[in-house]
């Protein structure tokens, strides 16, 4: 990297990473995020649960009571800032045991001590009212109004996009194999470029005590969380309106059923403690799990309407918080499981005072907190799609049908700014392939303009990685 030294380097480009990319580009700083995988959101950040928790479920005092609740206030200006879909559709917190309603009580007073709006206490029959499809055996529920939901993925390429916009520099495939500190500078050394730096900000998930390591014995331990969950074609979006959630255990918040921002329905995870940190195969016993549990809270799921199965890997600290602090201009953003999506924006905005509480920077006069995202064809009015396939014929090509995405978007997926280099790619930023058939009609055709727009040869083209 010549001996150009920047400001900061941040260690992953997961939503943490990426959020804390954005907001450091508010000040006059030079930054790079360093991946060591082809594309942002190929971690954790791919493969969660998309719910913006209210932040009732986190122990009064913890970090992630604090960015948990700061982050979902956040939300709805970040939306729009962004151009990314959320929606406020509420969650449920349902008790199927009156033995456990002193735990919903306790949920409650969690909720209520870190300044979450608008919580209440129903009875079975009060959900029910509201959640028809509510399983007879709840007695009782904490609903939370605003509680809500997103798209992880456009939500970290959104952040990823308005920094590189900003100035921020992404090197991808750069695995980060030696951290030293000579002076007041450090240097990364990946597995293609040596970074110098004044700060090294730790965003790598499941690996961060690993990152923490290269520099110093960490005092925490990073344990890799599976949990594999169901998704469900969009004509069984509509079975809840609301999040449910069942009253959580020590290995998490449990079971969930879900509608998602575009209109299907989640189902999941499982929670298993695993020793690889690549593990993420779905089981037969996982997913019977997930139906057998579920079936408690939610009745007549309609498992024959499942598109796919995925398996996510969070981050759970030995500390049971977040850990972010700053040591010597080494800061340390580990930790972030659930609510890590929820806290993001808030993570990203107290690090960027860490830093900024370090290296003075000015602010940045030029700094653009708008972004606009792809059109999407299948959400415009007629006369919008007119207009915009007069100007752009190939938005007038439909390549995949189950999600009615144009050849435009794709094309646009590919050519803008921190572009798609690969199927998932193509797929994270313009669902090309999220539907019913799972790119089993549309993926010639995306590989033809993928290979088109790289100046590669067709069987180059990857799915990922």
């Amino acid at each position: 990297m010549d001996n150009k030294i920047f400001d900061a380097v941040v260690i992953g480009a997961g939503v943490v990473g990426c959020a804390c990319a954005r907001e450091l580009m508010r000040y006059d700083l030079s930054v790079a995020v360093v991946e060591r995988e082809s594309d942002v959101c190929e971690g954790t950040s791919k493969a969660n649960s998309a719910i913006i928790h209210a932040g009732f479920d986190a122990v009064p005092g913890t970090l992630k009571a604090r960015f948990n609740v700061q982050g979902n206030k956040m939300m709805d200006d970040i939306s729009r800032k962004l151009d990314i879909p959320f929606k406020r559709c509420g969650a449920m917190v349902v008790c199927l045991d009156e033995n456990d309603i002193p735990k919903l009580q306790t949920i409650y007073d969690r909720g209520i001590a870190n300044g979450v709006e608008g919580l209440k206490i129903i009875t079975g029959d009060e959900a029910r009212a509201l959640e028809p499809s509510l399983s007879n055996n709840i007695c009782a529920a904490l609903y939370s109004p605003t509680s809500g939901i997103v798209c992880p993925f456009e939500m970290t390429i959104a952040y990823a996009e308005n920094a590189c916009e900003n100035g921020a520099e992404f090197f991808f495939r750069n695995e980060v194999r030696s951290i030293r500190k000579d002076g007041d500078i450090y240097t990364v050394e990946t597995t293609s470029e040596t970074f110098r730096t004044k700060m090294v900000i730790n965003c790598a998930g499941v690996y961060s005590d690993d990152v923490h390591a290269m520099i110093e014995k960490p005092d925490f331990e990073i344990t890799a969380r599976k949990g594999e969950y169901l998704l469900l074609d969009k004509s069984a979006g509509g079975l809840t309106k609301a999040t449910i959630f069942q009253v959580p255990t020590k290995m998490g918040k449990g079971v969930l059923v879900s509608p998602t921002v575009h209109g299907n329905l989640i189902v999941g995870p499982t929670a298993e403690d695993i020793e690889s940190k690549e593990d993420v195969a779905t089981t037969k016993d996982g997913l019977d799990t997930i139906r057998r549990v579920a079936a408690l809270s939610v009745s007549d799921i309609p498992y024959n309407k499942v598109i796919t199965s995925f398996t996510g890997v969070r981050a759970t600290s030995s500390t049971g918080d977040f850990i972010i602090r700053n040591t010597d201009g080494f800061i340390d953003a580990a930790g972030i499981e659930s609510p890590g999506l929820s806290s993001a924006p808030a993570i990203a905005q107290y690090v960027a005072e860490l830093v900024c509480a370090e290296l003075h920077p000015q602010k940045n006069g030029g700094f653009k907190e708008e972004r606009r995202g792809i059109p999407k064809l299948a959400h415009l009015s007629f006369e919008e799609r007119k207009a915009l396939i007069d100007e752009r014929p190939d938005y007038g090509q439909i390549v995949c049908r189950c999600e009615q995405i144009s050849e435009g978007e794709i094309l646009d997926a590919i050519r803008r700014p921190l572009g798609a280099t690969t199927l998932d790619g193509v797929k994270r930023r313009v669902r090309a392939g999220m539907g019913r058939c799972q790119a089993g009609f549309c993926s010639p055709r995306v590989i033809e303009l993928l290979a088109n727009e790289l100046g590669i040869p067709q069987w180059e083209v990857k799915k990922n990685g």
